[in-house]
């Protein structure tokens, strides 16, 4: 049976973004695979790496628990709003913290490129956003799908990663809104 972990970025639990998760949610249930969810906004720890790599900061419970869903789960959907071409602060700190050497890479002495810790798994991106997505990707050049795809999630080993764009979202209708979270909920479905 498949393991998906979802990763709400969004810290508003009352956001778009937390409906498209629990609508992913349902996709996955209905497909029988086994789930869990986290809730970024709802989790507890500094999100500043204090010493970069020279020193790990201890992790906080919350952490501890991430990291253990993040080892076990064969695929990671990560749903988050695109802020300034980036992610939410709390979502950046959150893999800063996490995504590790010695948890997600390592270091491999005279190699230039680390071992891959997250080898086999896979990985979706599903993103909201204000700009229409032919302005992100032709004239800001998609810098948050290629810094979450490329960037973070396949210089640990997660590939494939599929992206799914949902734009506008500012001024967006009840029924597109509607519309994405039956796509969202049939991605889950098909994501196992």
């Amino acid at each position: 049976m498949k393991k998906i972990l979802i990763i709400n970025g969004h810290p508003d639990p009352e956001s778009f973004n937390k409906a498209l998760a629990d609508a992913y949610h349902t996709g996955v249930k209905k497909a029988d695979a086994e789930v869990s969810v986290l809730n970024i906004g709802e989790l507890e720890f500094n999100p500043n790496l204090e010493f970069g790599y020279r020193k790990r900061t201890s992790f906080e419970p919350d952490l501890e628990m991430a990291i253990e869903k993040i080892k076990w789960a064969d695929h990671l959907v990560w749903i988050y709003p695109m802020w300034w071409s980036s992610m939410p602060a709390k979502l950046k700190g959150f893999i800063d913290r996490t995504f590790l050497p010695g948890i997600t890479f390592d270091y491999v002495e005279g190699k230039v490129f680390p071992k891959k810790l997250l080898k086999g798994k896979t990985g979706r991106l599903i993103v909201t956003a204000d700009s229409p997505h032919w302005y992100h990707r032709i004239i800001i050049g998609n810098p948050i799908i290629n810094q979450m795809k490329k960037g973070i999630l396949q210089f640990c080993g997660v590939n494939p990663v599929k992206v799914t764009y949902i734009a506008t979202i500012r001024k967006s209708t009840e029924k597109f809104r509607q519309d994405w979270l039956s796509k969202v909920e049939a991605i889950g479905y098909n994501d196992v």
